[in-house]
C-alpha cells in the first residue's frame, strides 16, 4: 500500500503519536523523506529524526507546510489552540485528529469553513502494527478522505469505522484497552512465578495466551463464551480457575474500566 505519494505530517510525537510515526514507515505506506513531524520537545525529535530518518521541526508551520495529509496528536487540552495556529494553512488538506474526547463538531469551530477533519481512535499497540482503531468523518471529509484514513490506520493494525456517538465507548474500550491487559498479563505471570516458574518464561508465556486467545476470537469468529466452554472440561483445572475469577468480579471489574474510561473521554470532550 501507498498514499500516492502524499506526504504525511504529524503534530505532537508523544507516545501515540511516536508509535504511530514507526508503525506507519515499518508498514511501508510512506517513505521516510515524506514523513514531517513537529513537537516543543526538541531532544524526542531528534531521537526520532535519527531513528527513523524522517524530517523534524520544533515549528508547527514547517510540517504543515509540507504535508497533504495531517495527524494531530496533541494532548485534548492543547488541541484548540494548535488548530487555530494552523488554521490559515489548513487549506486543501486532510486533517486527521487522535484526540481524546474532541469531536470533529469541536475541531471544525476551529477552523475555516469547508476543512476536511477526520477523528480517529487508535491505541498504543500501533508500535508493533496492531492497533484496533475507529474512525468517524466530519461533515465536510469526502468518500476519498475515509479511505486514506482506513488506509493509514489499517497499516498499523485493524481499523473500523463507526458513528462519532460511540466514540467514548471506543476509547473506554480500545484506546485505554491495552492499560486493561498489561495488568493481566502480569498477573497471569505472578501466578506462574507463585507456582515456581521462572519470570522469564511467565512472562512469556503469558503474554503468547493472550494473543493466541485474541487471534481465535478474530480468526474463527465464534463467540468467546464458545471458546471458553472448548477449554472447559468437567471438574476440571480451568472451571475451577473461572470460579474463582467469577467470585472475584473479573467481568464487572472490565466493564467497569471501560465505562468509566468513556465517562473521562466525555468529560474531555466539553
Amino acid at each position: 500500500m501507498h498514499l500516492n505519494n502524499k506526504k504525511i505530517g504529524i503534530i505532537g510525537t508523544g507516545k501515540m503519536g511516536g508509535s504511530l510515526l514507526k508503525g506507519i514507515l515499518k508498514a511501508g505506506i510512506a517513505n521516510s523523506e515524506d514523513v514531517y513531524a513537529s513537537d516543543v520537545y526538541e531532544p524526542g525529535l531528534n531521537s526520532l529524526r535519527d531513528e527513523l530518518g524522517i524530517n523534524v521541526s520544533t515549528d508547527n508551520f514547517e510540517t504543515v507546510s509540507n504535508c497533504e495529509i495531517l495527524i494531530i496528536a496533541v494532548k485534548p487540552q492543547i488541541i484548540k489552540t494548535v488548530l487555530r495556529d494552523i488554521n490559515p494553512q489548513l487549506e486543501n488538506k486532510l486533517v486527521i485528529s487522535i484526540a481524546a474526547g474532541i469531536t470533529t463538531e469541536a475541531i471544525e469551530a476551529e477552523l475555516d469553513e469547508g476543512r476536511h477533519v477526520i477523528r480517529v481512535m487508535p491505541n498504543i499497540a500501533a508500535t508493533v502494527g496492531e492497533a484496533a482503531s475507529a474512525i468517524s468523518t466530519g461533515r465536510n471529509a469526502s468518500v476519498e478522505d475515509a479511505e486514506i484514513a482506513m488506509e493509514i490506520f489499517n497499516s498499523v493494525g485493524v481499523a473500523t469505522l463507526v458513528p462519532e456517538h460511540l466514540m467514548n465507548a471506543v476509547t473506554g474500550l480500545s484506546g485505554s484497552g491495552p492499560a486493561y491487559i498489561f495488568p493481566v498479563i502480569e498477573a497471569l505471570a505472578d501466578g506462574a512465578v507463585y507456582e515456581g516458574l521462572d519470570r522469564e518464561n511467565a512472562l512469556k508465556l503469558a503474554a503468547q495466551t493472550v494473543l493466541g486467545a485474541a487471534k481465535l476470537v478474530l480468526e474463527t469468529g465464534m463467540h468467546p463464551g464458545e471458546l471458553k466452554d472448548m477449554v472447559t472440561s468437567p471438574a476440571g483445572t480451568t472451571i475451577r480457575a473461572m470460579h474463582t475469577l467469577e467470585q472475584n468480579g473479573i467481568r464487572s471489574a472490565f466493564m467497569d474500566a471501560v465505562i468509566k474510561s468513556s465517562e473521562r473521554s466525555k468529560e474531555l470532550g466539553k
